[in-house]
């Protein structure tokens, strides 16, 4: 089948072929920086990363440009509420952002723009914009005309004429349609500015994408992603600016991820249902958070929630506790970043990784990566008990490879990357007080008086968990825990 992504603008999976053999170009949007970043702003992140250190273990070299919004209306309001210049406020969050992603293992992208480094690049695309009439002057500010643009609407399937007709844009006497976007806005007193042929202003949102991304990768280049919510009007008015001043195909594959809810309601400020990430990196780990982030196909939508999380969690102690058990028998195994580079056009033949990479080509399904993950650590359990610790030659090389590809894998999904006595520390330093060692080996007693027949001692060891809050469900693949929440 080889490596395929879902293709925004065509609505159809496509086989990825990149521009430039053996080289790929990716964009993504980043965030906004005048506030706390949110679970949401987490999902999109671990997703591209994810994306990047795929495609480097698949031999790729890849270029990754991810930007800051750095003036914005957003931020130009909170900073006159707090008092401060922009510039101060944006450097604030922009720190806590890179701090953010650091405890969820989200690698730094290569080049990371800022918005207000690239004016003069900005100046110049709406020249061009203006020279070939796709652009207009009116009372010091520049709008783009999307009558102009014979093909707008078409990456987010809408049409102009619908668009017009049920537009909710307020009434303004200086757009020709309803739906034109501002690519240079005149400021207002005391708001940042920057001089322009147009008179005294700053860049509309949706230019500086169009600025930086083609300043670093090109005006073509391979990959442009983002959250679902940037498909439209940012995505859409990206791409139309872009082509019709360049003279490139802009983005050749366009990429979203899908909407994070809580508690079955899209997160909203007003609603009181908004989760920053540091609020969810106070109670879970934050490989627990990842791996929850991880667990749907990243164009699903996927609901937040406490059991769910805690759920993921049980999972991933039983992973570490398999890793701790191969490492007494085996050996330590760690790997790098040039350890993961190519290392996956060599291992297609594998039991292990051949299911795996198989997920992972089609369209970056993580979920079904993640259950090949979680299929091949029951395996392993499954031998090593059969083994009572002495495992002959054949069976010690192959624990030995297991060991090696589950943390491989584990690499390329930003998990499995702590020792596992201090990930057991972790989680019950930022869980509910529980220790996950304790739980697992509890659980594993109850499983030998069972075997043995021994339903008082198994029904002794439930109520004991019941009563330390872990509820046990057992099914045909396993027992699996959660806290009582």
């Amino acid at each position: 089948m080889g490596l395929q992504f879902y293709n925004t603008a065509t609505r159809r999976k496509e086989a990825f072929v990149p521009l430039r053999e053996g080289k790929v170009s990716i964009y993504a949007c980043g965030v906004t920086v005048y506030d706390l970043c949110h679970i949401g702003h987490a999902r999109s992140a671990i997703v591209f990363d994810v994306m990047v250190r795929y495609l480097r273990a698949k031999g790729f070299e890849v270029t990754y440009v991810r930007n800051f919004t750095d003036v914005d209306d957003k931020i130009i309001d909170r900073a006159g509420q707090l008092g401060q210049d922009t510039g101060t406020l944006a450097q604030t969050y922009i720190d806590a952002f890179r701090e953010d992603m650091a405890r969820l293992g989200v690698l730094e992208a290569d080049v990371e723009p800022r918005a207000t480094d690239h004016i003069d690049g900005m100046r110049r695309l709406i020249q061009r914009l203006l020279d070939r009439g796709y652009a207009y002057e009116s009372g010091g500010d520049v709008f783009f005309s999307v009558e102009k643009f014979e093909s707008y609407g078409a990456l987010s399937g809408r049409n102009l004429d619908d668009m017009k007709a049920g537009s909710r844009v307020a009434v303004d006497e200086r757009k020709r349609h309803p739906m034109d976007f501002v690519l240079w806005k005149r400021s207002k007193p005391g708001e940042p500015q920057w001089p322009s042929p147009w008179g005294p202003g700053r860049p509309g949102w949706h230019i500086e994408c169009s600025v930086m991304s083609s300043q670093y990768l090109g005006e073509t280049f391979d990959i442009h992603g983002g959250g679902e919510d940037l498909l439209f009007p940012h995505h859409e008015n990206e791409r139309a600016q872009s082509v019709a001043a360049g003279d490139g195909a802009f983005a050749r594959y366009w990429v979203h991820n899908g909407f994070v809810t809580l508690e079955s309601e899209k997160m909203s400020k007003s609603l009181g249902n908004f989760l920053t990430i540091r609020e969810a990196l106070a109670t879970y780990h934050p490989e627990v958070l990842r791996l929850f982030l991880l667990s749907k196909h990243y164009r699903s939508p996927l609901d937040f929630s406490k059991e769910a999380v805690l759920g993921m969690q049980a999972g991933l102690v039983r992973i570490y506790r398999t890793l701790q058990k191969l490492r007494e028998w085996v050996g330590p195994f760690s790997v790098d970043h040039h350890t993961v580079e190519g290392s996956l056009t060599q291992g297609a033949s594998d039991p292990f990784l051949q299911p795996f990479i198989g997920f992972m080509d089609d369209d970056l399904n993580t979920a079904g990566a993640i259950g090949v993950v979680f299929e091949k650590v029951k395996e392993i359990n499954k031998g090593m008990a059969a083994d009572q610790g002495d495992p002959n030659p054949e069976a010690m090389s192959r624990l030995k490879a297991d060991f090696r590809n589950l943390i491989l894998a584990g690499h390329i999904l930003g998990l499995f990357q702590q020792e596992p006595e201090t990930f057991f520390s972790q989680v019950s330093d930022a869980g509910e007080g529980i220790d996950p060692a304790v739980v697992e080996a509890l659980i594993q007693e109850r499983a030998q008086a069972r075997r043995r027949k021994d339903w008082a001692r198994a029904d002794e060891v439930r109520n004991r968990l019941k009563e330390m809050g872990v509820i046990l469900e057992d099914s045909a693949q396993g027992t699996t825990w959660r806290l009582d929440v």
